[in-house]
């Protein structure tokens, strides 16, 4: 399987608001591969969820 590659991307517009939780360690992190990128939180985790319901085994 191809390994994630978080991208710098426009913004999209249709977007929903929606709570979750995640552990500390899972968000420390995402927060320092966004502070590496120069990216939102929000959008690497929309990438990071994008990958994984692309790459769903079927």
């Amino acid at each position: 399987m191809e390994k994630l590659k978080i991208e710098k991307s426009s913004k999209a517009n249709d977007t929903v608001t929606r709570t979750i939780r995640i552990s500390g360690k899972t968000f420390d992190k995402i927060n320092e591969l966004a502070e590496k990128n120069d990216l939102s939180f929000n959008s690497v985790i929309n990438q990071i969820i994008e990958y994984g319901l692309s790459n769903l085994e079927d």
